[in-house]
């Protein structure tokens, strides 16, 4: 009986009777992915670009969480051919390219994704768990069926582009990164200002408005209930190493050496 992959991350949204929720997993560790794919959210964000992960790490992940009921998204670190060729071959089926900020730019990225005569991807099939080396029943013929490509906006010139980025045929979704889009604004590390909000806003509407989701990062519960009430589709809600972090800190501030009594002897 031939192999069939899982259903895409533009396939979950396109069923989808509710905003999709999901986390960052940016340890690099098979283990807290397979944790983290367990806990019952819809989707999981591995990130190479701001992350310690590498292929080898990208692919343990992806195996890691496959035997879970969430859908993997991997963000490259750049939208170029051979990345992208890389990490698709290691059986990723949804990616999310950053820094997008024209049209041009997003033809670009698609045109990576797909094998000729579409795109520029290169062949490899065979060789590849993209295609669990041949077992996928007409894997190449229908490869654009298991892909689905996201690209992220987080610039004043992605933005004003909202609209045309959203419309390329292949791009199958828009999110929107508000903390490099503050930066971009001259607002950096505010990514809650209310002129970030607002064009947050406006690209939403954009997007909507050319027929695609759109999703947001937003780790304040407020401000990620804000974007649900403004049409967002999907959120990434927090990350496995923010969590571990502010846990952490929690424990110390209660049991460490910051809360202790002065009063009480030591041992």
């Amino acid at each position: 009986m031939p192999l069939r992959l899982n259903p895409t991350f533009r396939d979950a949204l396109a069923g989808a009777q509710r905003p999709l929720a999901g986390m960052w997993v940016c340890s690099g560790s098979p283990l807290v992915a397979e944790i983290c794919a367990g806990a019952g959210l819809d989707w999981l964000l591995i990130d190479m670009e701001h992350s310690p992960n590498g292929l080898e790490s990208v692919l343990s992940q992806l195996q890691a969480v496959g035997g879970y009921p969430v859908t993997p998204v991997v963000r490259v670190p750049i939208g170029d051919v051979v990345t992208l060729k890389q990490v698709l071959d290691l059986g990723a089926q949804n990616l999310l390219v950053p820094m997008v900020s024209s049209a041009a730019e997003a033809e670009e990225v698609v045109a990576a994704v797909r094998y000729p005569p579409r795109g520029r991807r290169g062949v490899g099939s065979a060789l590849a768990r993209s295609a669990r080396w041949n077992r996928i029943d007409g894997y190449l013929a229908h490869a654009d069926d298991h892909v689905s490509l996201f690209v992220q906006i987080e610039t004043v010139e992605g933005v004003e582009a909202a609209a045309g980025i959203a419309a390329v045929d292949g791009v199958d979704g828009v999110f929107v990164g508000p903390s490099d889009l503050a930066a971009s604004m001259g607002l950096l590390g505010q990514q809650t200002h209310p002129d970030v909000a607002a064009a947050v806003r406006r690209t939403f509407d954009a997007v909507r408005g050319a027929g695609k989701p759109v999703g947001v990062n937003a780790f304040d519960p407020d401000v990620a209930q804000s974007y649900l009430d403004a049409g967002a589709s999907f959120v990434l809600v927090g990350a496995d190493v923010a969590l571990l972090a502010r846990g952490s800190e929690a424990l110390a501030d209660r049991w460490g050496a910051a809360s202790a009594d002065p009063a009480l002897p030591s041992y």
